[in-house]
């Protein structure tokens, strides 16, 4: 998913308990299917980010001058705007973008 596109809100919202835990009937379960979503969402975004400031990194040694370069700072800035990788991960868990499942419910029910 492309979380530029993201319907997350940029700041923290009050969420339904019952509504996150429709799909998994146990609020724990919810919380570690969000927070490994969550994690994944970081890691994407940093990989990005990290690609993208590649161009600007220097491997001189000379510590004489740092040059601010503009867009550097336009591009850390856009991602500083985003909305956190957890709040991404709720909105996702909300529209039923999220797949998971568990292998001791399913291992169980055979």
């Amino acid at each position: 998913m492309d979380y530029r596109k993201s319907l997350a809100p940029p700041t923290t919202i009050t969420r339904d308990v019952d509504n996150l835990t429709r799909q998994t009937g146990n609020i724990y379960e919810t919380v570690i299917i969000v927070s490994r979503r969550a994690n994944q969402i970081a890691v994407e975004m940093k990989q990005e980010l990290n690609k993208k400031l590649e161009e600007f990194a220097s491997y001189s040694d000379n510590l004489e001058e740092i040059f601010e370069n503009r867009e550097q700072i336009e591009i850390s800035k856009f991602y500083e705007r985003l909305p956190k990788p957890s709040l991404i991960a709720l909105q996702e868990l909300e529209e039923g973008k999220i797949f998971f499942r568990n292998p001791e419910k399913t291992t169980k029910q055979k």
